[in-house]
């Protein structure tokens, strides 16, 4: 997509208003369509998810709704994410600029929300300090975690492991799927 005169990609309200979601990545502004509904669905599990840990540990803090941030010169979006409250200061009405300690992204079936897809988001995500990376994958009902040091894949009714930067945050790979799950049936 071509970008407007005026566009800072640091600032939200330079940014076309457009009927889907866009990023900035390499000096490219990229169109994405609207969620379907395998990762609205999905979406919406996993904020009932993590909003639930937060809710219990209040020194993180839960971002949804293509959760934007700029780091590293790109400006991107999760699905959801997770920050440590202290390390976001007070609140600017923009981008975040803190790297979160989770970021969360649901497969789709357009491109640019295919497994490979956004496996190369998840490396740019581990290269700005992302710590964990869960990508979803509504249609197998799977969850891959991704870290610096590897990566593990989740099915089933299956435990994701508890991480030290997110103490007692592991759900059942069912939890991620509850909807999925349902209309499957």
């Amino acid at each position: 997509m071509i970008a407007p005169d005026g566009f800072d990609p640091g600032r939200l309200e330079t940014w076309p208003q457009v009927v889907g979601r866009l990023e900035h990545v390499d000096g490219r502004l990229l169109f994405m369509p609207p969620c379907g509904d395998f990762q609205q669905d999905t979406a919406t599990d996993v904020v009932i998810t993590l909003g639930a840990w937060v809710r219990k540990h209040r020194d993180f803090v839960l971002g949804t709704n293509e959760a934007g941030m700029r780091l590293g010169g790109a400006t991107r979006a999760a699905d959801a994410a997770i920050w440590r409250r202290a390390d976001l200061g007070a609140y600017s009405g923009g981008l975040r600029r803190v790297p979160p300690l989770l970021a969360v992204e649901i497969a789709g079936p357009d491109d640019g929300d295919s497994e490979n897809a956004l496996r190369e988001k998840a490396k740019w995500y581990l290269s700005v300090g992302v710590l964990i990376v869960w990508i979803l994958l509504p249609s197998r009902r799977e969850a891959l975690v991704i870290k610096v040091d590897g990566e593990k894949r989740y099915q089933g009714n299956e435990t994701i492991e508890v991480e030290k930067a997110l103490p007692g945050l592991s759900p059942r790979t069912s939890e991620l799927f509850v909807q999925v799950r349902s209309r499957s049936k």
